[in-house]
C-alpha cells in the first residue's frame, strides 16, 4: 500500500469486516473475498510464525514487519477493531429494533457474494458440483443444529476463540453463529459492549492460536484445489441463508442467568404468514428494498477489489 487511499480503502474493508462479523449468520471472510483480499489476508496470517520471530532478532523490526506484511495488517486490524467495539452497542440495537431490515440487508450482501463467487469459478466438474452440494449441506446442517449453552468462563472463551475467529475467514460461515451454537454469542458481545478485558484477551489469544494453525491448512487448499474450495464456500453462503431468514417466529428459548432471553430454535416464515402469526406488519418492501441494497454493495466492493487488483498488476 503506497498511496494514502489505498489505506483508506482497506480501513473501510475492515470496517465492514468487522460489522459482519459481530452478527450471527454473516461472515467478515465474505467481506474480504468479494473486496478483493481474501487472499492477501490468508497469506498475511500464515506468515506470522516462527520464522517472522526470528527475521525479528536477527534483521530487525524492518524486516519482520515486511515479512508480516504488517502495513497490510496494521490497517485492516484497526478498521475491523473499530468496527467491532464501536458497532457491538449499534449491533444489539439493530437487531432488538430492526431485526427484519437488517436481516434482510445481510441476506442481499450474501446473495450478492454467491453471484460474483459463482462467476469466478463456476463448478463444472462433477466433483465440484458435488462440493457445493456438500456445502449447502454443511452450512444448513449447522444452521439447524441445537445450541449448546456452555459456561462464558475465561478458558471456555479461548478455545471459543480458537473455533469462531476460524470460522470467520471462511466465507460463509459465521464465526458469532459459532458462539451462538456454543451459547456464548451473549457472553462474547457483553464483553465487547463492556470492555470485558479478561474475556477479550481470552478469546482473542485463542483465535490467534487457531487462525495462525489453520490459514497454513487453508492456503495449501487455496493453492492446490482453489475452484474446489470456492465452489464448497459458495455451497456454505448459499446453506447460511436458513439461518439470516428475517420472517422467523420463536420455537424455543430460555432465560440466561444474566436475565437475557436467548433464542434456541425458530422457524421460517413467509411474510405473509409472519403477519399473521406474530401480529405483526412484515415490512416486506422495505425489506425488499434492503435486500436489493445489500446485494448492488456487493458488486460495488466487487469493483473496488478489481480497480486494487488492477493497479497492483500495473504497479
Amino acid at each position: 500500500m503506497e498511496k494514502f487511499s489505498d489505506q483508506v480503502q482497506l480501513f473501510l474493508k475492515g470496517l465492514a469486516m468487522g460489522a459482519a462479523d459481530v452478527v450471527p449468520g454473516v461472515s467478515g471472510g465474505t467481506i474480504a473475498f468479494v473486496t478483493g483480499i481474501y487472499i492477501e489476508l490468508v497469506e498475511t496470517i500464515k506468515s506470522l510464525n516462527f520464522h517472522a520471530l526470528v527475521l525479528l532478532k536477527s534483521e530487525g523490526v524492518v524486516s519482520a514487519w515486511k515479512y508480516i506484511n504488517g502495513n497490510f495488517l496494521a490497517v485492516l486490524l484497526a478498521g475491523l477493531f473499530t468496527s467491532l467495539f464501536s458497532l457491538a452497542q449499534v449491533m444489539q440495537l439493530l437487531l432488538a429494533e430492526y431485526p427484519l431490515l437488517l436481516w434482510s440487508f445481510f441476506i442481499g450482501l450474501i446473495v450478492g457474494s454467491v453471484y460474483y463467487l459463482l462467476r469466478q469459478s463456476p463448478p463444472r466438474q462433477l466433483h465440484e458440483k458435488l462440493l457445493f452440494l456438500s456445502g449447502i449441506a454443511t452450512a444448513y446442517g449447522v444452521s439447524i443444529a441445537p445450541p449448546i449453552i456452555l459456561e462464558g468462563s475465561v478458558l471456555m472463551m479461548f478455545f471459543a476463540g480458537s473455533i469462531a475467529l476460524c470460522a470467520m475467514i471462511l466465507p460463509g460461515i459465521s464465526g458469532s453463529f459459532i458462539l451462538v451454537l456454543l451459547g456464548l454469542y451473549p457472553v462474547f458481545i457483553d464483553a465487547l459492549a463492556e470492555f470485558k478485558v479478561d474475556i477479550l484477551v481470552a478469546f482473542a489469544s485463542g483465535g490467534v492460536l487457531g487462525l495462525m494453525l489453520f490459514s497454513r491448512l487453508l492456503s495449501w487448499m487455496l493453492v492446490r484445489y482453489r475452484t474446489a474450495i470456492l465452489v464448497t464456500m459458495c455451497g456454505f453462503l448459499i446453506g447460511s441463508l436458513n439461518v439470516i431468514w428475517p420472517w422467523k417466529s420463536v420455537v424455543s428459548s430460555m432465560v440466561t442467568d444474566s436475565g437475557k432471553t436467548l433464542v434456541l430454535s425458530t422457524q421460517n416464515l413467509w411474510p405473509s404468514a409472519y403477519a399473521e402469526i406474530t401480529k405483526m406488519d412484515p415490512q416486506t418492501t422495505f425489506c425488499v428494498l434492503l435486500f436489493v441494497f445489500g446485494a448492488l454493495l456487493v458488486f460495488g466492493l466487487e469493483r473496488l477489489g478489481k480497480v486494487k487488483s488492477k493497479s497492483l498488476l500495473q504497479g
